[in-house]
């Protein structure tokens, strides 16, 4: 799948079963359930993971939380525009 099939999901009634949870996290986010995206970040326990919950951070406007999971990503605090970034995050899972 790439990023252009990932956003054609966007428009479906349901979650595709063949995504991963980082994916998931991505889409729900998309589709306006943060809290759902949030949890789902909050199980992973690695660097994209990390990634995924900053940008949700970011987008909740709690910039001091996603500075700290930047940290843990090992990446500088992003300064793109949300969409950008989402999009960023998403190719490098594809």
């Amino acid at each position: 799948m790439d990023i252009g099939e990932f956003k054609a999901t966007l428009t479906k009634d349901s979650l595709p079963a063949d995504l991963n949870d980082l994916l998931s996290a991505l889409w729900y986010e998309a589709r306006g359930d943060w809290a759902r995206a949030h949890k789902l970040a909050q199980q992973q326990n690695d660097e994209f993971g990390f990634w995924i919950h900053a940008y949700l951070h970011r987008v909740e406007g709690d910039q001091g939380n996603a500075d700290y999971w930047y940290r843990k990503a090992g990446r500088e605090p992003s300064r793109l525009p949300l969409a950008q970034e989402w999009e960023e995050i998403a190719a490098a899972l594809l």
